[in-house]
């Protein structure tokens, strides 16, 4: 019961995170160009740097820099944030990528607070193509999380250490999709140009893609893009904070809810298949010693 009850209060607890964190404008009518102005949303790159195909989104040009068109910024943030919300209403899981410097710390909060998934350090190849090596990877990384796993058994001090340094770098690539047991319904990304091996990967699945694009880009690189500075960290939290509250206030409570009820049920099931999975690594390994 005690155990219960404690859950339910971290369940509480980060309801209110979440409320407190995606504190931003809900409407789209209440976010307006000058949030995204203030944000230096409008900022592109140089113009020597320019990706032609992004034309249509450039209205001026100053000092060298070319300047985007809020107006377009605004509308096709809606659509990008109509079709996330259906997509989590269905119950689709979205992943988040942002692996630049500037959009990991908002990228990794967004997707907590909205209960998605994220990638911040560097994408691997095949992390969607070939997702069940990366699942396989994953359930090694939670056989070494647990202390009591077989795998500790017998061994000396120096292996104990490689193990554990195994683990952190496991936990540093995984932890962000280390509950994802499908693939994502969407992939939504900060800076298209920067991630385009996670954009290939997903449009090679038929995943929807969606992103924040700059100037020096294809804009449809990706389904649904979102013309804006990708470079600037008060404008990725902007545009950021925004899909993920609109996620969050669709489907957040109700997500909650199915989680409680369920997740007790789910862990035992994963519990049974990640220890059979490991047993069988573990036996495999020894057979070959």
């Amino acid at each position: 019961m005690q155990e219960l009850l404690r859950e339910k209060n971290m369940v509480n607890q980060e309801q209110e995170r979440n409320f407190n964190f995606l504190n931003v404008k809900k409407n789209m009518n209440d976010l307006n160009i000058n949030d995204l102005i203030d944000s230096g949303a409008h900022y592109g790159h140089p113009v020597s740097k320019w990706n032609p195909k992004f034309k249509q989104f450039i209205i001026n040009k100053k000092n060298g820099i070319h300047v985007i068109d809020l107006k377009s910024t605004l509308k096709y943030l809606e659509t990008a944030v109509k079709e996330l919300v259906k997509i989590s209403e269905k119950g689709g899981n979205i992943l988040f990528v942002g692996t630049k410097s500037q959009a990991k710390e908002v990228i990794q909060d967004a997707a907590d607070k909205c209960g998605m998934f994220y990638i911040v350090e560097r994408w691997l190849g095949g992390t969607l193509t070939n997702f069940s090596t990366i699942k396989k990877s994953i359930r090694r990384l939670k056989t070494l999380e647990k202390e009591s796993s077989d795998i500790y058994k017998d061994i000396t001090k120096k292996e104990k250490g490689m193990l554990s340094r195994e683990k952190i770098k496991l936990s540093d690539l995984h932890r962000g999709i280390k509950d994802m047991k499908y693939l994502p319904n969407a992939l939504f990304v900060v800076d298209a140009k920067h991630e385009s091996i996670a954009i290939a990967e997903a449009k090679c699945l038929g995943i929807p893609t969606f992103g924040i694009v700059d100037t020096n880009t294809d804009p449809f690189l990706v389904d649904y893009p979102i013309p804006a500075n990708d470079d600037s960290i008060k404008a990725i939290k902007l545009i950021i904070s925004h899909v993920a509250h609109s996620i969050y206030d669709s489907i957040g409570a109700k997500k909650i809810d199915t989680i409680e009820e369920n997740s007790s049920l789910k862990e035992e099931i994963q519990e049974d298949q990640d220890a059979l999975e490991s047993s069988k690594e573990i036996s495999k390994s020894n057979q070959e010693k």
